[in-house]
This record gives structure tokens, C-alpha cells and sequence, in this order.
């Protein structure tokens, strides 16, 4: 059996975790201080706060930018659902757009169309690890006629001046986009740690910050912290402390903080992290050289001349393929016993978003590329034997349900 994407745990990360719950410290702690410091630093920010996921992430920007009811916030309908599910929870409307037919990221042009005077954020995606197209999208967002447009409704809207850019970095945690790694593009950037994840906490994601200088990031950090923690003044550690009982809850926070267990794990990953880097490059060339040669495939774009991808996902399309034909070849791929997946079902095919009237047909793109797309196993062990023996399968496969 080939699994698709387990993660990397060994005696390394034993150890950490081990030291971890026996210091006596299991939530939010040290380890989880140090993990920011140098995640930080690895970036290339000033402040990173870490939580429990993505998600938590895109909530709190949000929530931070005063997003709500009447407001609009464009999305690529391409994405996972946790995406737009944040904005619905703030009152405010998901505004779907189509993605490029070369890259799955969000397309510029489709940014200008659906942008209204209610349009307060853009989210965009760096699906697979590469990177969205930032300064396009800033370009548009800066021009006079498009600022015009925009209408804060607080203190902070106003201080941005424009429609806020958002990055759901979730998959790119070490990309670089024009010599500089994702985190340094958008307003605010949120990264995940999943399981799935190139560098996993088990759970867990992070924000960093890269807000213009009329913003003061230490303090937004502070706020990010507190309202991480019910928006509680004081964390856990603050109140272990002796005579640091009393404490107050200055906002109607969520609870989405990081512990020390799961940093611990991160603190392993971040160590290692340009060696993994290294060998899922490795990996995606190996099926690249395999399948450009096949005049069917269509290899994903995962380098170029101002994007690095981080080597996240390699998103395989079929060309000339249904939807159905390529459920089939999946079919046929899994009796082989190699695990594939498919990314995503795009927002307008989920029952939810269907009730709320979004329709695939309003996103050519986003459903070719999704119809003929196949994701295939990356992960730091997985042996260039078993690259062979995956590629080998996808070819067989393809062979019999479409030639």
C-alpha cells in the first residue's frame, strides 16, 4: 500500500513531544512562544501568532478587519470549503470567482468583475503551494477608480484605504513568491499545520503579519493572542504564575490557541524543513520528467520565474477527460493499492453553497481543472521505487479508460 500524504513522525519527534508533556506544561506555553520566534524568522516577519489551524487564522483576521453582515469578500470558487465557511460565519456574503486554467489560483480579471462597493477583502489561495498572483491583485486594488469604490465601515478598514488582501496560505508554508516567502505578500497571511501538511503540528496553523506602518504589529499580535483565548488578558502561563490569578476577559474572544504538544512537533519540522523541501522538489520533478512525455498529462506548474512553489501538492490533469472517466481511472489506480486524491471539489458543487443559489456553471475553470485533476502521493519517505510504481499505475490506468 502507497499512502497519499502520511506525515513524518520519528524518534525526533518522540523525543519533543516526550520533553513536552513531561515538563510539566502541556497548553500554551514556551515551546509554543518559541515556535512563533522562529517561525518568524523563517518567514520573514516581525510577529507570527500560532492557533490551532488555518481556519482559526482566516477567522481572526476577519474578525479583526470587522467583516459582517452586508459586507461582500471575494473568493476563488476553487478552494477547500473552509475558505468561504468563515466568511458566511461573520454575517458577511462570499463573492465566488473563477480560477486561471494554468495555475488553479484565483484569476485576476474575475477579481475586477466582482468587485463592489460592499467588497471589504479578497482571500486569495496558494493552492498546491503555489503562489497567488499578489502584485497583479495589488495593482488592481491600488488604482484610483477601484479605491474609490471602497467604503470602510471602521478605524482599521480605513487605515488599510483599499479592500483588504488576505492570503490563505495553508499550503504554502515556505514558497517564495519574487525572492520572498509567502507571508510577506498580503495584508495578513494565515498557514496550516494539518496532518496533511509539509510541516504538521498534528493540528495547528499560524498568522503573520504584513500590515503598512500606520499599524502597530505588536499589538495587533497582542490582540490576535487575546482573542485566540476568549479574550482573556492573561494566558494560562501568565496565571500559573504565583499571585497571577486575577485576570479579564476584555472581549468576546474564540478558543483556538496552539499548545505547547503540537508545537513541540513544529519545532521538530521547522528544523528539517529545507531538507523536506528539498525532496518533495525531488519528487515532483521525478513525475514531471514521467508524464511530460505523455501527451495526455498535463503537468502541474509548481516553478517560475518569480514563484517557487512549496511543493505541496502535485495536481496532475488529464487532458480530453470527463469527469467520469477520470473517477474511473482513480478507480482503477486504487485496486493497485496506491491512495490518490482529488483537489477540490470546487464551493459551488457542495450542498451548501448549492442551496445558497452558487452555480458551477458560473466557473468554467473551476470545474475543468477540477473534473480532470488527480493529486498523487507526495511525502518525505516516499521512495523514487515507489514514484516509479505510482506513475507506472496513473499511466496504466490512463491507458485503459482513455486511448
Amino acid at each position: 500500500m502507497i499512502p497519499f500524504s502520511p506525515p513524518r513522525i520519528d524518534e525526533k519527534t518522540v523525543k519533543e513531544v516526550t520533553e513536552a508533556l513531561l515538563s510539566g506544561w502541556i497548553t500554551t506555553g514556551p515551546k509554543t512562544q518559541l515556535f512563533e520566534t522562529k517561525l518568524a524568522k523563517y518567514i520573514g516577519v516581525n510577529h507570527v501568532v500560532c492557533l490551532n489551524s488555518a481556519t482559526a487564522g482566516l477567522k481572526l483576521i476577519l474578525n479583526w478587519l470587522g467583516i459582517n453582515e452586508g459586507d461582500e469578500v471575494i473568493v476563488p470558487a476553487y478552494t477547500y470549503c473552509a475558505t468561504a465557511n468563515v466568511v458566511i460565519q461573520t454575517g458577511a456574503k462570499p463573492i465566488m470567482v473563477d480560477v486561471n486554467d494554468s495555475d488553479f489560483n484565483i484569476n485576476v480579471n474575475a477579481i475586477k468583475n466582482a468587485i463592489t462597493s460592499k467588497t471589504k477583502a479578497i482571500i486569495a489561495v496558494d493552492i498546491a503551494g503555489y503562489p497567488a498572483d499578489y502584485d497583479e491583485i495589488f495593482n488592481l486594488i491600488n488604482k484610483e477608480d477601484i479605491k474609490s469604490k471602497f467604503q470602510p465601515n471602521n478605524k482599521i478598514q480605513k487605515n488599510i484605504g483599499r479592500i483588504a488582501l488576505i492570503s490563505d496560505a495553508a499550503h504554502s508554508i515556505g514558497a517564495s513568491y519574487k525572492n520572498q516567502k509567502t507571508g510577506n505578500q498580503a495584508d495578513m497571511s494565515s498557514f496550516s499545520f494539518h496532518a496533511v501538511k509539509n510541516l504538521t503540528t498534528a493540528e495547528g496553523g499560524a498568522v503573520a503579519f504584513n500590515l503598512n506602518s500606520s499599524f502597530n504589529e505588536e499589538e495587533i499580535k497582542q490582540h490576535f493572542k487575546t482573542n485566540s483565548l476568549h479574550g482573556q488578558s492573561k494566558d494560562a502561563l501568565t496565571k500559573n504564575k504565583a499571585g497571577g490569578w486575577k485576570y479579564d476577559v476584555v472581549q468576546a474572544g474564540f478558543k483556538c490557541n496552539m499548545t505547547d504538544i503540537h508545537a513541540a512537533i513544529g519545532l521538530v519540522e521547522l528544523n528539517r524543513y529545507d531538507e523536506t523541501l528539498k525532496r518533495r522538489r525531488e519528487i515532483f520533478n521525478l513525475y514531471s520528467n514521467f508524464f511530460s512525455k505523455k501527451e495526455w498529462a498535463k503537468v502541474p506548474v509548481y516553478e517560475s520565474e518569480f514563484k517557487k512553489s512549496s511543493y505541496h501538492l502535485y495536481m496532475l490533469r488529464i487532458n480530453n477527460c470527463s469527469e467520469t472517466q477520470r473517477n474511473q481511472i482513480i478507480d482503477q489506480i486504487s485496486k493497485k493499492q496506491i491512495a490518490v486524491n482529488v483537489h477540490y471539489l470546487p464551493l459551488p458543487m457542495l450542498t451548501f453553497y448549492k442551496n445558497l443559489g452558487y452555480k458551477m456553471e458560473d466557473y468554467p475553470n473551476s470545474y475543468s481543472n477540477y473534473a480532470c485533476e488527480i493529486s498523487l502521493p507526495v511525502y518525505f519517505n516516499l521512495s523514487n521505487d515507489q514514484i516509479k510504481e505510482v506513475s507506472k499505475a496513473v499511466e496504466d490506468a490512463v491507458e485503459s479508460i482513455i486511448q
